[in-house]
C-alpha cells in the first residue's frame, strides 16, 4: 500500500488500510464505476487514515475544532493536509474528513467507504454479519449503507458515546 511520505500509521493500521482499499476496489468493479470513480474510492481507502497514528498536538493544529473529540482528528487533519498538497477532489475530501462520524452530504465515495471502513474484515466483531452486509454492497449500496449507519449509531447510543450533529443528519437523509 502507498501511502503519503507525510502518513503516520503503525503496520496494524496500514493493513487496515489495505483491507479498506481492498474492499473499496472489489465494490468499485462490481459496480461498474468509471476509472475516475474507481481512482477515487481507492484512494480514498488509501488516504483516510493516513494520519491516525500522527501525535495529539499535530492533528489538533490540523483540525482545530474544540467540538471534534481526539479520535476522529484524523479525517479532518488527513483531509487539510491533502487540499494544502493541491487534492482538488471535494468529494474524495469530504470523505476523508467525514470518514468517522458520517455526512448527510456524501456522494458514493464517502457512503462507500464509511461502509468499508467499519465492514472491513480484519475487525474480530459480528464478522458474519459485516462479511453478508459487504457481500451485498454491490447489490443493494442504499440498504446496506442505511443498515450500517443505524448499526453504527446503535452501538454508539449503547457505549453512551455522543451522537454529533453529521451523524444525525445522515440518519435523518438515509431512514
Amino acid at each position: 500500500m502507498v501511502l503519503p511520505p507525510w502518513a503516520q500509521v503503525s503496520e496494524r493500521r496500514r493493513l487496515h488500510i489495505a483491507r479498506v482499499t481492498a474492499l473499496l476496489d472489489r465494490w468499485s468493479e462490481a459496480l461498474h464505476l468509471t476509472d475516475t470513480e474507481r481512482t477515487m474510492w481507492h484512494d480514498a481507502g488509501r488516504l483516510h487514515d493516513a494520519l491516525r497514528d500522527a501525535p495529539l498536538d499535530e492533528l489538533r493544529l490540523a483540525a482545530p475544532d474544540p467540538s471534534l473529540p481526539d479520535s476522529v482528528l484524523h479525517g479532518p487533519a488527513a483531509a487539510r493536509r491533502l487540499a494544502d498538497e493541491g487534492e482538488t477532489r471535494h468529494e474524495l475530501l469530504e470523505a476523508i474528513r467525514w470518514h468517522t462520524l458520517g455526512n448527510p452530504e456524501w456522494g458514493r465515495v464517502g457512503r462507500a467507504l464509511f461502509m468499508a471502513d467499519y465492514l472491513e474484515p480484519g475487525r474480530p466483531f459480528s464478522q458474519e454479519d459485516r462479511a453478508f452486509l459487504a457481500s451485498h454492497v454491490p447489490l443493494d449500496f442504499d440498504g446496506v449503507f442505511r443498515q450500517v449507519v443505524r448499526t453504527r449509531i446503535e452501538w454508539t447510543l449503547r457505549e453512551g458515546k455522543t451522537i454529533f450533529p453529521e451523524t444525525a443528519a445522515l440518519w435523518n437523509r438515509v431512514r
